[in-house]
């Protein structure tokens, strides 16, 4: 026994020894794909060799493949590698949407020839079955469009496929920039990815090509986009078809507006055409352009999307058409290029926009002036109005609302394309105090010249003056409350009491639409003689009415209308403000689509939430809801009844969570239910339960009858998460489970017993 001590010492020292060691690298891209996320996430080591298929503008990741094995490569370090190149990989492997490599080191070997690409068909592709695996398409170009990417142009083309379609990203300027691939039957080589939302959802098939090389013309269309006839602007909604089979048109007509990225505005004599595109080359407001594109109603009004533009050298600009605020809702100005005068009252600067708001005709309407987004430069100087200047605004009749028929009156604003579209024709008013001292001053020494009488007369405008002054002093106080935080029933009783001023104490009271009294209204008025002034709104009925009471004697005075006109412009300003101020506040923080809370909205409530239950030492629960097959809905039924299928979702969603609890669209088919005072986790899944039983019945859309589902995950504050994105993290892991466990009983099941 004495001689086998050594011998287990031995074993054991070697076994504690082997223990301590850290484990293996993985020495192949095969064996790096067999690991599971979790196991990724546990970041073992890597050590492989691999031929770089593909190097990405920003220089920070690349693509790897051995074999028929391709993976993504982060790298911390920037390397100078080219496709070709045989490379020895060093880091470790990372969880992603696929297993993925954060590479340490990269050792090249050698250069060589790329891997051969595999014939890859729309279903292999939106499997991932080719995840970073170079691969080999036939597919029928549909667009092209310029874009930028760290300082570097690229071209993404946008494919048909049997099946689908998907997107084509070269890097670098097309050699053939007047040679059109569109409508072509096209080969394309490149690496396949999938495109990804904030949370690994995979939302899309891209493509990333090496060069315009890796791009092969198979058959050619029978004629080119630029020779199809010319098709008169409101005749292109007859070319029109319910299916994808819509051909493309073509229209000519001057550019009149032009947001890069977004849209643009051609306009031919009386016609204006909305153009939806995508391409982001600079053009000219006022050159001729020929656009070929698809048909469309977009919100009710015609329009032109996949807008592709051949813009011509010729300059032939249109000149803004004057008109009235009353003219400029009328539908039928809907897109030209028109030009408006107003008073500037307020001011706004966004990130984004700048916002004038103008008064005309005792109307409010706004100017907006969209910025360039220009990456890494700051947001251009906003140009200052002085308040109170009168300005003529140049720009696009856009409206506020869609439901756009033949000669409807809709609110409107101008979109402007340049700072340059607003322009002073007239500063604000000289009328100051200073001014006003001057002008006593001067009174004063006319008196002691002339006299008594002079004196007489020197009394009389002072007192003028002084009432004047003091209305002016009223009335901006006024405006600047409008423009601050005041509650609008005070800014409304200090219009009346302006009023009041004016008409030397006459009592005067504000009655608005379905709402309350302000100001002094007598308690008998039938003795009184009362003369009223409607508060015209920007649209629609009147707001209100405004009242002053007078001695049944007395003999009315162009004073009492010219009081009460002035005072309802002050109320048309401030009730108009409030409300714009609230449905800004509510677009903010509720989907316009199914009018419940947003993702924004969402956040800040569980934000709110876990401070409370932080304090209060609560608990709470969180469900992700995701709708199944939701986009074979859009796919087969067209985009308005899955807008239909939503809103009847979100009120049913609705229907099964309590008062206090919180419903929200986090976009696309998603939504979540913020649900607080429960006390167990078996409370969260019967709520999470009853929501997903709410899709038993089917929905009726239009005459159809739809089936739906979808899956939940929930989550529970704190035991699942201590912050919001492990609660929304957690959540929709969970949900995913779910997603997964009934694909895979759908699956197993007869295709007739598939829900």
């Amino acid at each position: 026994m004495k001689r086998l001590l050594p011998t287990f010492a031995i074993l054991f020292a070697c076994a504690a020894i082997a223990w301590a060691a850290p484990p293996a690298p993985l020495t192949t891209l095969h064996a790096i794909h067999t690991l599971t996320n979790a196991e990724a996430g546990q970041e073992p080591p890597v050590a492989f060799e691999a031929t770089v298929t593909y190097v990405r503008p920003d220089g920070t990741s690349l693509f790897a493949q051995d074999g028929f094995d391709g993976i993504l490569v982060r790298t911390n370090a920037r390397f100078k590698l080219a496709p070709g190149n045989r490379v020895l990989i060093k880091g470790k492997a990372q969880s992603g949407f696929r297993p993925l490599v954060i590479a340490e080191n990269i050792a090249l070997l050698g250069h060589g020839a790329l891997p051969k690409p595999l014939p890859a068909s729309f279903d292999e592709l939106n499997r991932s079955e080719h995840d970073c695996e170079r691969v080999t398409v036939r597919a029928v170009a549909r667009s092209k469009d310029v874009k930028l990417n760290s300082g570097r142009s690229v071209t993404q083309i946008h494919l048909n496929i049997d099946g689908g379609s998907i997107d084509a990203w070269v890097v670098g300027d097309d050699p053939n920039p007047h040679q059109d691939m569109i409508d072509n039957e096209i080969e394309v080589t490149g690496i396949a990815s999938g495109k990804l939302d904030g949370k690994m959802h995979h939302i899309g098939i891209k493509l990333d090509v090496l060069s315009f090389a890796d791009i092969k013309i198979i058959k050619r269309s029978a004629s080119s986009p630029w020779t199809l006839p010319v098709t008169p602007m409101d005749k292109i909604l007859d070319t029109d078809h319910v299916t994808s089979l819509t051909p493309r048109i073509r229209v000519q007509g001057t550019i009149t507006f032009y947001q890069p990225g977004s849209a643009l505005v051609l306009q031919n004599g009386n016609n204006s055409l909305w153009i939806m595109t995508n391409s982001e080359i600079p053009m000219r407001i006022g050159n001729q352009a020929d656009v070929t594109g698809f048909a469309t109603l977009h919100d009710n009004y015609l329009a032109i999307t996949s807008g592709e533009i051949h813009q011509s050298s010729v300059y032939t600009p249109i000149v803004p058409q004057p008109m009235t605020w009353r003219e400029l809702p009328n539908s039928k100005h809907i897109f030209d290029l028109v030009s408006v005068e107003g008073l500037v009252v307020m001011e706004v600067r966004k990130k984004s926009q700048d916002e004038y708001f103008l008064v005309s005709d005792g109307q409010v309407f706004s100017a907006i002036y969209y910025h360039p987004y220009v990456y890494g430069s700051p947001t251009p100087t906003m140009n200052q109005i002085p308040l109170g200047s009168t300005v003529r605004v140049s720009g696009i009749c856009f409206p506020l609302q869609n439901h756009i028929t033949y000669n409807h009156d809709l609110p409107a604003d101008i979109l402007m394309r340049s700072p340059e579209d607003i322009a002073i024709i007239a500063k604000p008013s000289l009328l100051s105090i200073r001014n006003l001292i001057i002008l006593a001053g001067l009174l004063l020494i006319i008196v002691i010249i002339i006299g008594i009488r002079g004196w007489t007369l020197e009394r009389k405008v002072r007192r003028q003056t002084a009432a004047s002054a003091a209305l002016e002093r009223r009335r901006r106080r006024i405006l600047e409350d409008i423009n601050g935080s005041r509650p609008l029933a005070e800014i409304l009783e200090e219009i009346t009491e302006l009023v009041s001023f004016q008409l030397k104490g006459a009592p005067c009271w504000c009655e608005i639409t379905d709402g309350a009294r302000l100001g002094k209204c007598p308690p008998r008025l039938a003795a009184l003689r009362i003369v009223q002034e409607k508060i015209p709104a920007r649209s629609g009925p009147p707001l209100g009415v405004l009242s002053a009471a007078f001695n049944s004697l007395s003999k009315p005075a162009a004073t009492e209308s010219e009081a009460l006109s002035m005072a309802a412009g002050l109320a048309t300003l401030a009730i108009e403000t409030r409300r714009l101020y609230s449905d800004l506040i509510h677009r903010s923080e509720f989907d316009r689509l199914t009018d419940i809370h947003n993702r924004f909205s969402l956040e800040k409530h569980l934000d709110d939430r876990i401070d409370k239950a932080r304090r209060e030492a609560t608990i709470f629960g969180l469900i992700y809801i995701d709708l199944d097959n939701f986009k074979q809905v859009n796919d087969s039924y067209g985009h308005q009844v899955g807008d239909q299928y939503l809103q009847q979702v979100a009120l049913r969603l609705k229907r099964q969570l309590r008062p206090h609890d919180k419903l929200a669209r986090l976009g696309g088919d998603e939504f979540a239910a913020l649900v607080p005072m429960v006390r167990s986790r078996a409370e969260v899944e019967e709520i999470a339960q009853r929501l997903e039983r709410c899709f038993d019945e089917p929905f009726a859309l239009e005459g159809l009858a739809l089936t739906g589902s979808a899956s939940v995950g929930i989550a529970l504050y704190p035991q699942d998460g201590a912050t919001r994105d492990d609660l929304l993290n957690v959540a929709d892991a969970a949900m995913y489970v779910a997603k997964n466990a009934k694909r895979q009983i759908n699956n197993r099941m007869p295709p007739s017993q598939h829900s």
